[in-house]
């Protein structure tokens, strides 16, 4: 079995998996956003797609909690959609003014279109990586993710 490593030497390693997140996720928001062009959908407007088709209807603060992103712009993002068909707002049996967001199909249409356009792009990455490395991976980030939102909630370990 491999040890975990200490305190000093994983900091030291996270680091470099920080540096590397930068540049990889401000390449794909390019490339999202050019895509964009071709879909028609802006990059805002595809992940409240792609949120309502991974979990359900949900209110706009549930959209933006989910994602880190303030009420105001998801709520843009959200009446953006509206106004392209793509969503529709539908009562809430939970909270009276707080209506769920819901796909139509032409949304789910559109974030199918989408996704499908990017797993063939995905399909390209290569590197003969291995599921497990993948699972590994996933697991480092949400650590990570972890991590932080400890320290930003003021339960710094």
């Amino acid at each position: 079995m491999i040890a975990p490593l200490p305190p000093a030497a994983l900091a030291d390693r996270l680091a470099e998996v920080y540096l590397a997140l930068g540049p990889v996720y401000r390449r794909v928001a390019r490339i999202v956003e050019q895509d964009g062009r071709r879909s028609g959908l802006s990059v805002g407007v595809r992940n409240v797609l792609d949120q309502l088709r991974r979990s359900g209807e949900r209110t706009v603060p549930q959209l933006a909690g989910a994602q880190e992103l303030s009420r105001q712009y998801v709520q843009r993002m959200v009446d953006e959609a509206r106004e392209a068909g793509l969503v529709e707002l539908v009562a809430n049996p939970a909270h009276q003014r707080s209506h769920l967001v819901h796909l139509t199909a032409a949304g789910e249409r559109s974030i199918d279109a989408v996704t499908a356009r990017e797993h063939e792009l995905l399909a390209s990455v290569g590197g003969d990586l291995t599921g497990a490395e993948l699972e590994a991976t996933l697991r480092v980030l949400h650590h990570m993710d972890q991590a932080l939102l400890d320290i930003e909630n003021g339960r710094e370990s």
